[in-house]
C-alpha cells in the first residue's frame, strides 16, 4: 500500500501560477489522525499468530481502523476466529479474491504481504491501543465539527442547553467506547477490597458498610446505602417518599459533618418537584421542631425564632447541596454530579423524582417506556462511575388504589420494568394511617347499632396501632434480605425516625 498516503495533498495553483490560494489551502488541509503502519503491523501479527487477536479483540472493532480495506480484513479475521477457525492468508483468500477494496493493493495477495512483513507479534496489544486512540481522536474531531455546525444553526426547537447536553452525551458515549482499562481482576484483589469493607463496618459503632440512612432499623436491613448502588424509593402520593428521602439524605450529610468524613457523605439533591426554598423550609421545620404549615402561613411565635437561629447554625455547616432546576436531562445530572464530586466531594446522590427527568433524545415522539429505561440506566451508570449510592424516587401506578390491600408491589412501578431491573434496591414507603383516615366507618342504613359499634371499634383500634407509623417495604435487595421495616412518622414536621424512640405527641400549638 502507498506509504505516502499521510502526506499533505498539494493542490494545483489557482491564481495564474502564483500558487497563493493553493498554498493557503495546503497549509489549512490536515488529514485525520491515523497510523497506517500500526494497522498493517497488527493485521499481519494476527494473520501470523491468531493468539494476538486475544490482546485486542475485547476493545478493538473494525470501524476503529482508518483504512476501509483494513476494516474489512479485521472484520473477516474476527469472524473466523470466533467460529474457531484459523484466519491466515490461505483461509481468507476466497473472501478477498474479488474484493474491489483490495484491488489497488494486489487483491488477496495483500494478505500475504501483511503476514510476510511481520517481525514480531509481541507488540500487537500496543498496536491495537494506538489504533483505538487515533480512532477516538478522529471521533473527537467529528464531535467538535458537529458542535460548531449545530451552534451556527438557529433551530427554534433546540436551544443551546439542549446542544450542550447532546454534546456531553456524545463525549460520554465516546469515553466508554472500547474501554481498554477494563478486564478481569485477580480474585485476591477482590478479597482484599471485601475484607477492607468488612473492617470499616466493624470499626464503626453502627456497623454499617455503606452510607448511613440515619435510621437504625433500616440500616440494619440494608447495611447502609452502598457505593455504586441504585436505590429506588417508590410510593403513592402523600405516603411521604420525599420526606423519607430528605431525612435519609440529610442524616447522611450530618453524619459526614459530625464524623469528619468517616461516615455518611456529601449529598447532591436534585429536587425537580420542589424548589430549594421549599425543601429548606421542610428541613428547617423538622430541625427546629416548628410546624412547616405554620411557617408557610406565618403563624409562628417570637419564641420560635431562636429555634430557627440555632437550627440554621447547625444546618449551615452540613454538606448538603440542592439543585432545583426543572426538567433536567440525565446527561445534565451526570455532568453536575461530576462537577460536585470534583469541587466538594460526593458521597450520595438523590433524585426527586425520576419521572421528572428527561432522556437525551431530542425526538418528540420517543416512547416514554424507552425514555424511562434510558434514565434508569443513566442513573445506574452515574452510581458506578462516581462510586456513590444514587437514591431515586419513583411514582407508582394507580393499580395500588384498586386493591383492598394497598401495600405496593414491584409490579406497581410505573411506566417501565427497567426500574426494577436496573435497581439494586427497590423500597416502598407505605402509611396505613393515610388510608384509614379516609375510611372512617359510617353507619349503613340496614346496619344495627351494635354491629356498627363493633365495626367502628375495630377501625379505631387499628388506627391507634398504626398512628404516626410508616413501613419501609424492601421488595428487592440484590445484596441482602427483603422485608418490612416499621418507622415512626411525624406528619407535623414531615420527618421519620426509629419507632421505639420516645416522641412527644402533645397538643398542636
Amino acid at each position: 500500500m502507498d506509504d505516502n498516503t499521510t502526506q499533505l495533498f498539494e493542490p494545483r495553483p489557482m491564481d495564474g501560477g502564483q500558487g497563493r490560494v493553493g498554498a493557503k489551502a495546503a497549509a489549512e488541509y490536515r488529514t485525520p489522525p491515523h497510523n497506517e503502519e500500526a494497522e498493517q503491523a497488527l493485521l499481519g501479527a494476527i494473520l501470523v499468530n491468531n493468539k494476538a487477536y486475544e490482546k485486542v479483540g475485547e476493545f478493538l472493532r473494525p470501524e476503529h481502523f482508518f483504512d476501509p480495506a483494513h476494516q474489512r480484513i479485521f472484520a473477516a479475521i474476527g469472524k473466523m476466529i470466533e467460529r474457531g477457525q484459523i484466519a491466515n492468508p490461505v483461509t481468507l483468500k476466497a473472501y478477498f479474491d474479488n474484493d474491489p477494496e483490495l484491488a489497488p493493493d494486489g487483491g488477496s495477495s495483500y494478505l500475504a504481504q501483511l503476514a510476510a512483513s511481520v517481525v514480531t507479534v509481541v507488540n500487537a496489544g500496543d498496536y491495537g491501543k494506538t489504533i483505538h486512540d487515533l480512532f477516538l481522536r478522529r471521533q473527537l474531531i467529528e464531535v467538535g465539527t458537529d458542535m460548531v455546525n449545530e451552534a451556527y444553526q438557529h433551530d427554534l426547537d433546540i436551544d443551546a442547553m439542549d446542544q450542550i447536553e447532546a454534546a456531553e452525551k456524545q463525549l460520554f458515549d465516546l469515553a466508554s467506547t472500547g474501554d481498554v482499562q477494563g478486564g478481569f481482576v485477580a480474585f485476591a484483589e477482590s478479597l482484599k477490597a471485601a475484607i477492607a469493607t468488612a473492617e470499616t463496618a466493624f470499626r464503626r459503632s453502627s456497623h454499617v458498610t455503606g452510607v448511613t440512612t440515619g435510621l437504625r432499623d433500616l440500616d440494619r436491613k440494608l447495611g447502609g446505602m452502598h457505593p455504586s448502588d441504585l436505590i429506588i424509593l417508590a410510593g403513592r402520593p402523600s405516603m411521604g417518599k420525599t420526606a423519607l428521602a430528605t431525612n435519609i439524605a440529610f442524616n447522611a450529610a450530618k453524619a459526614y459533618m459530625r464524623s469528619n468524613g468517616e461516615e455518611g457523605g456529601c449529598v447532591g439533591f436534585f429536587s425537580l418537584e420542589m424548589s430549594a426554598e421549599q425543601l429548606a423550609t421542610r428541613i428547617l421545620a423538622g430541625e427546629a421542631e416548628v410546624s412547616g404549615d405554620k411557617i408557610r402561613r406565618g403563624e409562628i411565635k417570637d419564641s420560635d425564632f431562636p429555634k430557627f437561629v440555632q437550627a440554621s447554625v447547625e444546618l449551615g455547616r452540613v454538606p448538603f447541596f440542592v439543585d432545583d432546576t426543572p426538567a433536567l436531562s440525565i446527561a445534565a445530572v451526570r455532568t453536575r454530579c461530576r462537577r460536585l464530586k470534583r469541587t466538594h466531594g460526593l458521597g450520595m446522590v438523590v433524585v426527586d423524582y425520576l419521572q421528572l427527568l428527561r432522556g437525551t433524545s431530542q425526538r418528540g415522539n420517543e416512547n416514554r417506556v424507552q425514555e424511562i429505561s434510558e434514565i434508569t440506566r443513566g442513573l445506574k451508570a452515574i452510581a458506578k462511575e462516581l462510586e456513590v449510592p444514587v437514591l431515586a424516587l419513583s411514582q407508582l401506578s394507580r393499580a395500588v388504589e384498586m386493591r383492598e390491600d394497598k401495600r405496593p408491589q414491584l409490579a406497581d412501578l410505573r411506566e417501565s420494568g427497567s426500574i426494577e431491573q436496573d435497581a439494586d434496591v427497590v423500597m416502598f414507603v407505605y402509611r396505613e394511617q393515610y388510608y384509614l383516615e379516609r375510611a372512617e366507618p359510617a353507619r349503613r342504613p340496614e346496619e344495627t347499632e351494635d354491629k356498627y359499634n363493633d365495626r367502628y371499634e375495630n377501625w379505631k383500634r387499628r388506627y391507634a396501632e398504626v398512628h404516626n407509623t410508616a413501613e419501609a417495604i424492601i421488595a428487592k435487595q440484590r445484596h441482602g434480605p427483603i422485608g418490612s421495616v416499621r418507622l415512626y412518622f411525624d406528619g407535623q414536621f414531615t420527618r421519620f425516625g426509629d419507632l421505639d424512640t420516645t416522641h412527644d405527641f402533645g397538643p398542636d400549638e
